[in-house]
Formats: structure tokens, sequence, C-alpha cells
């Protein structure tokens, strides 16, 4: 499987057990959804490598403890330690209305209230303290903040995402 077709579901930060168990730390806001997966995907030297799920359970909020087959003694947990976990796409809940997931909505147009189309989306920027849309126009890119009161309307099936951004913003990236 290929890193496109999944989303990254946490990190394996410790090990629990002696007999191999881990915990992994859910970058989930309902960490409930992945209690009973029966396989997820490590991301071991760039590669995902699919672990067969013996059992799961939540451990202290968004802790994941997980037994995965061949994975029996603390040596095999060590080997795992720090690894990235991933699920396929399709497992992701469906959202609806001004709820999306960023790898959604990359290629959608952003339209502006008052200015109209402002350009594609050709990523999401969520390394600072405030997540931006990356926007291309014309060779161009401007930068805005995702918020919820800038956020209009998301079109899913005409990939249109409307906002309403303060005056002056667009022009900062277009003059």
């Amino acid at each position: 499987m290929k890193k496109e077709e999944c989303f990254y579901l946490g990190k394996i930060v410790k090990k629990y057990s002696f007999k191999g168990e881990l915990l992994a730390k859910l970058d989930s806001d309902q960490p409930q959804l992945y209690e009973n997966i029966e396989a997820l995907f490590l991301d071991i030297n760039n590669r995902l490598i699919p672990y067969f799920v013996m059992t799961s359970r939540l451990h202290k909020s968004n802790l994941l403890r997980l037994k995965l087959e061949d994975v029996n003694t603390e040596s095999d947990a060590d080997e795992l330690l720090r690894k990235e976990v991933y699920l396929p796409l399709d497992l992701l809940p469906k959202l609806d209305g001004k709820a999306f997931y960023y790898h959604e909505v990359i290629g959608f147009e952003i339209w502006e209230k008052s200015f109209g189309k402002v350009g594609v989306l050709k990523g999401v920027n969520d390394q600072s303290a405030q997540a931006l849309f990356e926007i291309e126009r014309n060779g161009h890119e401007i930068l805005i903040p995702i918020h919820d009161e800038f956020i209009i309307n998301i079109d899913r099936d005409k990939k249109i995402i409307t906002v309403k951004t303060p005056p002056g913003l667009i022009d900062l990236y277009i003059k």
C-alpha cells in the first residue's frame, strides 16, 4: 500500500509489557473509532509494512494498547518504537458540512465572497501555529488562515471552498 492511499493515525511511543505489547499515541479527536482495528501499517524505512492486530484497546484517552501478530518479545517491540502508524483512507469517517480532512480538499478551487476566484488549493501548511491554505494563483502563492469563521461553504461535488477573509488579505499577495 502507498502512503498516498493512507492516513497518518499516530506513532508507536512505548512498550507496554514484556510480551511485545505497544502503546500508540493517536492523532485523532475520536480515538474510540480505532479501538477495534484488524490491521495497520507501520512506516519502516519509508515503506508501509502491514501488521495484523491481535488485540487493541484504549489506554488513557488517546493511547491505543496494541498486540500485533508476530511481535512477541521486548526485542520485537523495540524495533517498532517511534514508527508511524497508518490506516487506509477508506477507514476515515466521512465528514460533511464545513468539516474536512486536509488531503481531501487539495485541488479544490478557493473562492472569496467579495473577491471572486482566488485560485487552486495546492496544499495545507499545518506546521505553523495557524494552519494555512496554500493557494496557487497565476504563479503566486496566497496563504489564507484555515479558520471556522473564514470558511463559508465547502461544495465537495463542485470542488469549491468559499471563504470570507478580512478586507485586504488577498490584495497583499497579488499587488
